[in-house]
């Protein structure tokens, strides 16, 4: 009897918070579903942020313990963060974990709330206050900068906001990077660094996947014809994986340009290389021999060692990037811990479009939680957010922009282990009823913040792929925030 009241009950909320924020009839039954499997004594968490650290943080929590409610809130109205807004067009095999998320949004004891701005719209607080474990997970949505004179000239884009372009992040449809100039040069070489110089160089029959219509135009128009990839250090400390630079080696029409010089000696070191590390290191003195036998193609790119940003020159209009002067430096140590030091040599390299690919880092997200400014992610103990009680993190903001997804993965596998932990050792205290997403859903609709639930995203979801077909691609991602919550509420 007393189950049925708590349902009824959960039914009346359900009814009273959807009725205020004006979702459709489909979308009541659905949350009055989760909401009844969710009124039995249960862990409450609530996850902040719906890329892969949300999703795989969600994933394992559902699957570990059967009296586990997770609600997951994003700031954009569609889910799956950097899988949808950071892979490139090229990889859409990287895509298919989107399949295994929506199963995890789907799950009986999950929900989904986009269009929620945790920070602006409800407060960590606020959340710490209606659920027993709150998880921040958001990721890294902030630019390092080089620190150099004249990077913000014309022509100076950072990798995060390119790659945003091409791949539709409504924030960054507005770029518009003019791809007039002959040569490019990237400023890192890592896995990204990689992504931006095959996109520039590949053909397009190999991008008409998700990439937006707009990007797939400017690169059809495109005149770069060669593309450099620069880094402070040597060979033996490149970035990028095995992966990414075998596709580079592989790109039709395009030839490597790679300095002899700075292989000098390299050779000697292979013995006693790590494997993976070895495998690398081989595939590039490989690029190096053949390159002098590659003369018929329109395209290069290459490697640029020991070379560090000194200043972006600007052309004789005085605002648009036309050179970058580097340092040369030299290696101190060896290893992975080589560090790079100055020579007082520089050399500038003309070029009309300069990509800072150097890294992302993660902002503060509320005043009441910790932040350490100088590593950019939230100071933590195996995911417990220190000096804090029921705050955790994965991801990104918890050990810094690095990895792929399957370490993002194995992370945030770590994090919901050790919420568990604290749930079965009592640290977190379960005999405190939470109103989860009950209470925050009126706290939104109060503030006039409409949600989208998974359905809504789904209705997006089928617009664009609808979109797509018209274009001969798979999809056509909406670019306007407006435009999805259109879509969304329709």
């Amino acid at each position: 009897m007393r189950n049925m009241k708590m349902h009824f009950a959960a039914i009346q909320r359900c009814l009273l918070v959807q009725q205020c924020m004006g979702t459709s009839s489909v979308n009541v039954f659905t949350s009055v579903r989760k909401l009844a499997s969710a009124t039995s004594t249960c862990l409450k968490v609530c996850i902040v942020g719906a890329g892969p650290a949300g999703f795989y943080t969600a994933q394992h929590l559902l699957k570990s313990r059967t009296d586990v409610q997770v609600d997951l809130y994003e700031r954009l109205p569609v889910p799956f963060g950097l899988v949808r807004f950071g892979v490139a067009p090229d990889h859409p095999e990287v895509k298919n974990v989107i399949n295994t998320f929506t199963q995890t949004a789907q799950h009986d004891r999950c929900s989904f709330y986009g269009n929620v701005n945790v920070g602006k719209d409800v407060s960590v607080q606020e959340l710490q206050q209606a659920y027993h474990a709150v998880v921040l997970s958001y990721g890294a949505e902030g630019n390092r900068k080089m620190g150099v004179t004249g990077e913000d000239l014309a022509g100076v884009y950072s990798a995060k906001d390119f790659v945003g372009w091409y791949n539709g992040l409504p924030c960054n449809k507005q770029l518009q990077p003019d791809l007039s100039c002959e040569t490019v040069v990237i400023l890192g070489q890592g896995n990204v660094a990689l992504d931006v110089a095959r996109v520039l160089l590949s053909p397009l029959d190999i991008l008409k996947t998700d990439i937006t219509q707009s990007a797939l135009q400017a690169l059809e128009a495109s005149k770069v014809r060669r593309v450099l990839v620069v880094g402070r250090r040597g060979p033996l400390q490149v970035a990028c994986t095995i992966k990414f630079l075998r596709e580079m080696l592989n790109l039709p029409d395009t030839r490597t340009e790679m300095l002899a010089s700075d292989f000098e000696g390299i050779s000697d070191t292979l013995k006693d290389l790590p494997r993976p590390r070895k495998r690398l290191t081989e595939l590039m003195l490989k690029a190096v021999k053949e390159a002098k036998e590659e003369t018929d193609a329109r395209k290069r790119w290459g490697f640029r060692f020991l070379r560090s940003p000194v200043e972006v020159l600007a052309g004789p209009d005085g605002a648009r990037a036309a050179a970058i002067r580097l340092a040369v430096n030299k290696l101190e140590g060896s290893g992975d811990a080589a560090r790079a030091v100055t020579t007082g040599q520089v050399e500038d390299v003309e070029c009309g479009m300069i990509i800072s690919s150097i890294g992302y880092k993660s902002l503060p997200i509320d005043s009441s939680v910790p932040f350490d400014l100088k590593r950019a992610i939230l100071p933590n103990n195996l995911g417990r957010v220190q000096d804090t009680s029921g705050l955790y993190c994965s991801g990104w903001v918890k050990r810094g922009p690095t990895g792929v997804i399957a370490t993002t993965m194995n992370d945030s596998f770590d994090t919901a282990r050790t919420l568990l932990q604290d749930m079965e050792s009592g640290v977190l205290d379960l005999s405190v009823s939470k109103a989860g997403s009950g209470a925050i859903s009126a706290l939104l609709g109060s503030r006039g913040v409409r949600v989208v639930s998974f359905p809504e995203w789904e209705k997006i979801n089928t617009e664009e792929v609808r979109r797509g077909e018209v274009n001969g691609k798979p999809r056509e991602k909406l670019l306007d925030v407006k435009e999805m919550l259109s879509v969304a509420w329709s």
